[in-house]
């Protein structure tokens, strides 16, 4: 079977890791964990980084860093990893549900029509008119790493006073190549970035996940909370409600490795994005989607569009499975999961067409020549 997309690891994630055991650190204290988040910061050109247990709890920090409170709303994609809505529901919230644009990222023109057309400034801040609830913050992912509008949502998050998040957990090393955030990365445009190194991700630790922020008073915060909120270690005093998100110096020490290679993996990402393209633009029944041109996205996943309305999403998975390729569909919209299904969504158009026209084919960096041109040769059968 052609995995979808699977860990490389040819760095320096043996020594690192070795080191890390021989030095006894291999909790959430320990000399790799400061490195990584050092060398985050340097890449990332921010004052500083957080290492967490994930991406979902950087969301979460970001998402209580925000002042986000119990009754108050957030804005979502509906077409997004469960991730990064379900931070919202941890603090007693509400998420309100967006549509995507062509980019499958959030549409931005529905997103000003809801907060112009929906919503009220009041003296608590920005109210939703038809729940009387105070909208505190709008979480925008880069869906696969392609970069979203970051220059209108910046505009409205200002205009509107809300908090903008970044769920960047897929884009990691997207930046953009022209406009007003010239230079600028994918996580470190709003409030706050949250970034995911999980196993499928560009560069993984296992599990773990890293957050970033404007504020560095905010991001010290972070660490304040992730730490259990410890006000005297010895002690064990807690003034508040901490978490147990510190990532280890295992997790760091393999993070480390892995960002030394994450130019490389970008571009092994983009030859092998372009031979695809290449291949597949001649077929009548499909088209891979294209990447924000604004921006060198690190085009973690591939999206393989239908465009041949006959062809059942299912089916051709099914048949590409046959042939040992592993394909993954677009997730199940956020908005028709059971425990949101009652919240509000608004004119939710495009995620349906896309979830139900868009599969994910093999994209791993160790991915072989002669595995894509497996792959393009069962694409072009069907």
């Amino acid at each position: 079977m052609i995995p979808l997309s699977v860990p490389n690891l040819k760095g320096n994630e043996k020594k690192y890791i070795s080191d890390a055991l021989d030095s006894g650190w291999i909790s959430t204290a320990g000399s790799y964990v400061a490195r990584f988040e050092q060398d985050m910061a340097s890449y990332l050109n921010t004052a500083g980084a957080a290492a967490v247990q994930s991406g979902t709890a950087a969301i979460h920090l970001a998402l209580l860093l925000s002042g986000v409170k119990p009754g108050q709303e957030v804005i979502v994609p509906t077409l997004t990893f469960i991730a990064s809505v379900n931070p919202v529901a941890y603090i007693g919230a509400f998420p309100v549900f967006m549509d995507c644009d062509d980019s499958l990222n959030i549409d931005c023109d529905k997103l000003e029509e809801f907060l112009k057309k929906e919503c009220a400034m009041t003296s608590s801040g920005l109210v939703n008119k038809s729940t009387n609830r105070v909208i505190k913050a709008v979480v925008a992912v880069h869906i696969f790493g392609n970069m979203a509008d970051m220059e209108r949502l910046k505009a409205l998050s200002e205009q509107y006073g809300i908090h903008l998040i970044e769920d960047a957990a897929e884009a990691l090393g997207t930046f953009y190549k022209q406009g007003k955030y010239q230079g600028q990365f994918a996580g470190t445009i709003g409030d706050f970035g949250a970034y995911s190194f999980n196993g499928n991700k560009i560069i993984t630790t296992g599990g773990g996940g890293m957050l970033t922020a404007k504020d560095g008073s905010a991001l010290e915060k972070a660490k304040y909370l992730a730490a259990q909120a410890k006000d005297d270690p010895f002690y064990y005093i807690h003034n508040e409600v901490g978490y147990n998100y510190r990532m280890t110096n295992l997790q760091a020490a393999l993070g480390v490795a892995q960002l030394e290679c994450l130019e490389d993996f970008i571009r092994i990402k983009e030859i092998n994005y372009d031979y695809y393209e290449n291949a597949i633009a001649p077929m009548e029944n499909f088209e891979l989607l294209k990447f924000n041109l604004n921006a060198r996205n690190n085009r973690w996943f591939y999206s393989l569009f239908l465009k041949n309305h006959g062809l059942d999403r299912n089916s051709v998975m099914k048949q590409l499975k046959e042939k040992d390729i592993e394909t993954r569909p677009i997730w199940q919209l956020a908005h028709t999961q059971r425990m949101y299904e009652n919240s509000q969504a608004y004119f939710i158009e495009k995620a349906p067409f896309y979830w139900n026209r868009v599969i994910n084919i093999p994209c791993s960096t160790s991915l072989l020549k002669k595995e894509m041109d497996h792959i393009i040769q069962a694409l072009s059968r069907i």
